[in-house]
């Protein structure tokens, strides 16, 4: 039996249907203390966020200009200068991290999800992939160290792009099967009974049907990578110049970063230096939210 009372209008005209009306009950009581609950934890938990984006804004946007994006860092008492170099580094860093890890990630997702999902070989690549997630950041440097710095004898953009790759392969591999095991069976299913190959039905049915949802682990990858400093400080280190020198990439030496640049910039004791920290850490927060923002827009799957 439910717990309702009928309510009759006497205003109302014949053959008018009687309202229900539902008495408060206990649970409708929980119901509304617990929404409570979870919308101030909500807010609470905003407040870090909006304060900090203030801070960011207040404190980094009073120095934004064009200037900032175009010229180098200046130097001890200099006044003015920018980091542009850095934003360019940091773009050039997280292409390279993106080369490795976006096919390398894609292909292996297929394998988990398509070729050899309870196969031995995926079970171990799939634990392998979920462990490298909570890897430290700066452990994912000293393999690049001792991969590319120590090989090649040199800090370069490579060596920084390895260390990022490390970081953002599991985001891929892991988002890229969960969405290919999202498509619907009965598509794959329809593909087998018109004749399509294995490799047809991955190709024709299963990428394109799940693009969206893997370019929303591969934004989010990239919004990692951009953010890290520990990686680039083994690998890449930092420079006082432009990556793109005597008409070509200088990709073989020291490179700035926007991630690094904070690091150095937030322990000086220069005010035009602190205030280009400030102003460096709101537009790399700014990327990484438009970067995050891009992946909601596109990532809602078709399926």
């Amino acid at each position: 039996m439910t717990d309702l009372t009928v309510a009759t209008d006497l205003t109302s005209p014949a053959g008018a249907m009687p309202s229900l009306q539902r008495k408060f009950e206990g649970r409708a009581l929980r119901s509304l203390v617990l929404t409570t609950l979870v919308w101030g934890g909500a807010l609470l938990a905003s407040v870090p966020l909006i304060s900090v984006l203030y801070m960011l804004i207040m404190r980094g946007g009073a120095r934004l200009s064009l200037e900032v994006f175009t010229e180098l860092p200046p130097t001890g008492f200099e006044t003015g200068g920018g980091f542009g170099n850095a934003m360019a580094g940091t773009f050039v860093m997280v292409g390279i991290a993106a080369a490795i890890a976006v096919p390398v990630g894609i292909m292996a997702a297929i394998f988990l999800a398509e070729l050899g999902p309870d196969s031995k070989l995926a079970n171990a690549a799939r634990f392998a992939a979920k462990m490298l997630t909570g890897l430290p950041s700066i452990l994912a440097g000293v393999f690049a160290y001792a991969l590319v710095v120590m090989t090649t004898g040199t800090y370069s953009a490579p060596a920084g792009g390895v260390a990022l790759a490390v970081l953002m392969l599991p985001i891929v591999v892991l988002t890229a099967e969960e969405s290919m095991r999202m498509v619907p069976k009965i598509m794959k299913d329809a593909a087998y009974g018109m004749g399509c190959t294995r490799s047809q039905v991955i190709w024709k049915i299963v990428l394109p049907t799940g693009l969206p949802a893997i370019l929303t682990g591969v934004m989010l990858a990239v919004a990692r990578a951009a953010g890290e400093t520990a990686p680039l400080l083994f690998t890449a280190l930092f420079s006082n110049y432009w990556i793109y020198h005597d008409g070509g990439l200088a990709v073989m030496n020291p490179t700035a970063s926007l991630a690094v640049l904070i690091y150095n910039f937030s322990g000086m004791p220069f005010d035009n230096q602190l205030e280009l920290a400030w102003a460096a850490s709101l537009v790399l927060v700014m990327i990484v939210l438009v970067v995050n923002v891009v992946s909601r827009i596109f990532g809602k799957p078709k399926y």
